[in-house]
This record gives C-alpha cells, sequence and structure tokens, in this order.
C-alpha cells in the first residue's frame, strides 16, 4: 500500500506542477497579446498566476524561453493530440486529402499562432534577445516545412524538377503568419475559406506531378 500511495502522491504532484505551467504559458500569450513582448515580465506572470518568480524561473530561464513556449504550445493546435502528430498521420498517397488535411490544420493552428509569430517579429527590430528567438522559431518552422516536403517527394508529388528547397519555400508561404494575416485578420475570410485557398494552392503547386 506504501508503494501505491507514492506513486499516488507523485502522480498528483506531476499533475499539480503542469497545472502551474499551464496557467504560467497561458498568462504569458493574455499579456503578448495584450501589452506585447516589453510588458512581458516573468515577476508580472509570477503574481497573475499566484506563485514566485523563482517557481517561474525554474520551469522557464527567462522572457525569451517563455515566449518560445507560448508559441509551442499554440502550434499544438486544439485537442489532446497535437497538430503535428495529426499531421504526420495524413496519407500521403492522395495529394488532395493531404493538402486538405493541411489546410483545416493551418486553419486551426494559425488563429492561435499567427498573432504571436507577427508581433515577434515586428519586436525583433528592438531587441537582441528577441531577434535571436525569432530566427530560431522562423528555423523550427522551415525544418518542419522541408520535412513535408520531403514527405511530397517519397509520394511523387514534386513536378519534375522542382527541389525539396523549392517546395519548402512553397508550403511556408501557405502556412505563414503573413498569409493569415492578410486574409483572415484583415481580409475579414471565414476560416473554412481560408483553410480551402491553403489547400487549393496547395494541391495547384503540386498537382502537375499526377498528369
Amino acid at each position: 500500500m506504501a508503494g501505491v500511495k507514492r506513486q499516488y502522491d507523485g502522480e498528483a504532484r506531476r499533475a499539480r506542477a503542469e497545472q502551474v505551467r499551464t496557467r504560467i504559458v497561458g498568462e504569458a500569450r493574455e499579456v503578448l497579446l495584450r501589452d506585447g513582448y516589453a510588458g512581458l515580465t516573468i515577476p508580472g506572470v509570477a503574481r497573475a498566476c499566484g506563485v514566485s518568480a523563482e517557481s517561474v524561473y525554474k520551469r522557464f530561464a527567462g522572457r525569451a524561453a517563455l515566449t518560445r513556449a507560448v508559441v509551442e504550445e499554440s502550434l499544438r493546435g486544439i485537442g489532446p493530440v497535437a497538430a503535428e502528430s495529426r499531421s504526420d498521420a495524413l496519407p500521403a498517397g492522395d495529394l488532395k486529402a493531404l493538402a486538405d488535411g493541411w489546410g483545416r490544420l493551418t486553419a486551426e493552428v494559425a488563429p492561435r499562432v499567427a498573432p504571436i509569430l507577427l508581433l515577434l517579429d515586428a519586436a525583433a527590430v528592438h531587441d537582441s534577445e528577441l531577434a535571436e528567438l525569432a530566427r530560431g522559431l522562423a528555423d523550427d518552422r522551415r525544418t518542419r516545412m522541408r520535412q513535408n516536403a520531403g514527405r511530397l517527394a517519397e509520394a511523387g508529388h514534386l513536378p519534375e524538377g522542382l527541389s525539396i528547397e523549392h517546395a519548402t519555400d512553397v508550403l511556408l508561404t501557405y502556412s505563414s503568419p503573413q498569409l493569415y494575416e492578410m486574409l483572415v485578420t484583415r481580409g475579414e475570410w471565414a476560416l473554412d475559406e481560408y483553410a480551402g485557398f491553403v489547400s487549393a494552392g496547395i494541391s495547384a503547386q503540386f498537382s502537375t506531378a499526377q498528369r
């Protein structure tokens, strides 16, 4: 029984720790959207979450690390299974089905992550630490889109002469926060219209390999 109690206590502690982390990341997101990166402080987030600044620093080395966590949480999308995992599970053999899946996932994730990425890009001009973070996040995006381009190549969806790097650029364009801002935020497109545009664009760029 003692072993069971220790296991239960350990699981309870981990659950509480995860709840605290979730609150911290959620508060940081709200501050970023309301006050920008300049308004984000570890003591401020700690006070809002009812924890000590030391508790926040134990989880995140500083503002940049906390901001990265906000971006990573946003990229998970909605639901228990991360959007990236759901993307990886899409069958690559059918280009239209794959593009439709990517369109839906882009429309799910973009409202969560695009506003954060855009404000970071704007603020990075005046903050060297943030500029480094923005470059790292951009590198992460390119790496991910290159992986997706590799899936397209392996499934035979790249037109002759089209390189994986070119395909990576195409996928980066259709998943970019700038496109979301232009069409949805400023253009007031509905999310299903935006998803359809992304899907149709990807299909059109690569469908010539199927002809």
